[in-house]
């Protein structure tokens, strides 16, 4: 029987899909470039025969969102408006409009990403800027945050972002959802961009060693 191959331009397809995991048969091979470029992009090699793994694949979501108590009533517009785009969805709250503390909710959102379960995260706070920072102290996790169509596009397609974060109160619904679709109907275009993020992988690795 022939085996599975997975070769670089594999992983850049599923990158740009919006993958994070690969399954993989037994006996696969995977090729030395195929395993730095998922490193690079985030994604997983999973075993096909593992039962765990098969439950981890059921409980995986397209979005996890979440936000504090500013973006409560954008973030349960945004919900409907994924919804109608057939998109799976888990909401880590905030739930009221209570006052609440944005990092909390934003680490729920880049947690349930970086574990696998969500392949993007949407995060709301007044002005998105600070749920950026708290994010991008997470290993893996890449957010950007975007007032237009132009700049969700770019993070996706250069920057592989895999987190959106958002002002709720700089910007109208609507604008929120053009953004939201923008983001998520964006591919990562691969090629020169990922000795780029090789960089930023490699950032990461090096200041987690001086911790």
């Amino acid at each position: 029987m022939r085996r599975q191959l997975i070769a670089e331009s594999d992983v850049i397809a599923a990158a740009r899909a919006g993958k994070r995991e690969i399954v993989i048969e037994p006996r696969a091979l995977i090729t030395p470039l195929a395993r730095d470029t998922a490193k690079i992009l985030g994604v997983r090699f999973v075993d096909a025969s593992s039962s765990q793994s098969a439950a981890v694949q059921s409980a995986m979501v397209d979005v996890v969102i979440g936000s504090d108590h500013s973006g409560v009533a954008a973030k349960a517009e945004l919900k409907k408006f994924l919804a109608e785009k057939q998109y799976r969805v888990i909401d880590v709250g905030t739930m009221s409009e209570q006052s609440c503390d944005y990092p909390d909710f934003a680490l729920l959102v880049g947690d349930t990403v970086r574990s696998g379960r969500a392949t993007f995260g949407l995060m709301l706070d007044g002005v998105g800027t600070a749920s950026a920072v708290v994010l991008n102290k997470l290993p893996s996790i890449r957010a950007a945050c975007c007032y237009n169509e132009f700049s969700a596009r770019i993070a996706r397609a250069h920057g592989d972002a895999n987190v959106l974060t958002l002002g709720a109160k700089t910007l109208g619904i609507e604008s929120l959802k053009s953004i939201v679709a923008a983001f998520l109907d964006t591919p990562f275009e691969g090629g020169r961009h990922l000795a780029r993020l090789q960089k930023i992988a490699d950032l990461e690795q090096r200041f987690s060693r001086h911790q």
